[in-house]
């Protein structure tokens, strides 16, 4: 859940460095804006999190809600536990004046219908909406629990009813633990509009979802969202963020979730957004090769262990690309 509570600090002093004074404001609505998959949305390349909210004061995470939307960023990721619903309350204080014109994520933790449906309730309340633009499943790393979701009674009919009944418009799921469960996420349903997964320079060199999960969600077209972009702030020990965030929107991605918890942060990852230009793929390549010796799950302590394991785990069946 943390990210840059420190390096907020460290890179105003930098930019303050580097301009010679206070670095420039970004101007509002230069962020790109990428197709949303098959959804037909156009969403900016990046967008703000409620995950780091616990954080900071309720007032501090309004502000920083409130300034992203007048930065012209659209995407807004949160969850049904996100500091125990609060997360979702600060956004139902801030977005419902802007609700036509911006795109509300959230998630459900429950893995049984009834569970699930609970939770989307508790979500819309305290969003203050009637629907959302994308529920997800949230955080699967278990083949057992993709059992249970695709069971009887599992979260997934609570999923396709929700979807029928205008309370999301589309359904996805996100993890960040295990690719070979993504993919056993891909192999049971065939109806995601969206995946969301964690993608940064050093994940290729380790139990990878940019090699194993990105390229089968591509090829279905699906809405594809990005997270952890910094390593959590430990890969902005070896890399600046540009670099980061750039390697990150240099993908086949649609958009990338950015936790922020001062508004210097947003107003960074704003800027370096405006200033994205894809990098090549040598450059891509070079900064795989720099992250080699930091890559591994004491960095992406998110991912399974695998490391004092032979091997991979065992395919699931799906074509990798």
């Amino acid at each position: 859940m943390r990210r840059r509570t420190f390096f907020g600090g460290v890179f105003a002093g930098l930019a303050a460095t580097a301009y010679g004074t206070k670095p420039p404001k970004p101007k509002a609505g230069d962020i790109p804006r990428r197709v949303f998959g098959k959804t037909g949305e156009k969403l900016t390349v990046i967008g703000q999190a409620g995950g780091r909210f616990p954080l900071i004061s309720f007032e501090e995470a309004k502000a920083i809600t409130l300034r992203a939307y007048d930065l012209g960023i659209n995407y807004f990721d949160n969850s049904v536990d996100y500091w125990d619903g609060r997360s979702e309350e600060v956004y139902g204080a801030v977005l419902p004046p802007f609700r036509k014109h911006v795109f509300i994520t959230t998630k459900a933790n429950k893995r049984t219908r009834a569970g699930a449906e609970a939770e989307l309730e508790l979500s819309l309340k305290r969003l203050r909406t009637d629907y959302v633009d994308l529920w997800q499943l949230h955080g699967v790393g278990e083949k057992t629990e993709v059992e249970q979701i695709f069971g009887p009674g599992g979260a997934m009919e609570a999923f396709e009813a929700a979807k029928k009944a205008g309370k999301c418009r589309f359904i996805g799921f996100t993890g960040h633990h295990d690719p070979y469960v993504h993919l056993d996420m891909l192999k049971a349903y065939d109806q995601f509009d969206s995946i969301l997964m964690p993608l940064n320079i050093a994940d290729p060199g380790y139990l990878s979802f940019e090699k194993l999960t990105l390229p089968v969600a591509a090829e279905r077209g699906m809405g594809i969202q990005g997270m952890k972009n910094f390593g959590n702030a430990k890969l902005l020990q070896s890399f600046s963020a540009r670099e980061c965030l750039h390697y990150v929107l240099s993908l086949p991605v649609s958009c990338t979730a950015i936790g922020c918890t001062t508004i210097g942060q947003l107003e960074d990852d704003v800027r370096l957004a405006q200033q994205f230009k894809p990098f090549s793929p040598e450059e891509m390549n070079a900064l795989r090769q720099r992250a080699a010796g930091i890559r591994g799950p004491h960095l992406e302590d998110w991912k399974r262990n695998i490391q004092d394991k032979a091997g991979m785990p065992p395919s699931s069946g799906v074509g990798h690309g």
